[in-house]
């Protein structure tokens, strides 16, 4: 049986969209929009934890991969995730977070593996 391998952004675009179904059965006070209707940075985000993901890295390290992606963008820590501000909640250690949002980060790293 010949393996397809799917491009990254496509998985990209299935974990955002996994990401966001979290966000909305926990009432996140910000959910992310659709992937269609998302901003560029969040798809380019995204698509960089997926190549993370493919070389190995676990949940905690994608948390940490996605915290410097946003630190070198110039976004810190603060209680409103605001893309204007460039702030958010989870600039955080992993062992900080929340467990609604660690679960995100195992979900995507779970999409990942079983789409790679």
């Amino acid at each position: 049986m010949k393996r397809i391998v799917m491009p990254a952004d496509w998985i990209a675009h299935i974990c955002h969209e996994a990401n966001r179904a979290v966000q909305l059965v926990t009432e996140d006070a910000a959910p992310s929009p659709h992937w269609a209707e998302a901003p560029h940075w969040q798809r380019v985000s995204a698509i960089a934890g997926v190549e993370e993901a493919r070389r190995g890295a676990t949940p905690e390290q994608l948390h940490e991969a996605w915290c410097e992606h946003k630190r070198a963008e110039g976004w810190t820590y603060g209680p409103d995730k605001d893309p204007d501000a460039k702030t958010h909640p989870c600039l955080v250690p992993y062992d900080q977070l929340p467990i609604t949002q660690r679960v995100k980060d195992t979900v995507f790293h779970a999409i990942v593996g079983a789409l790679t």
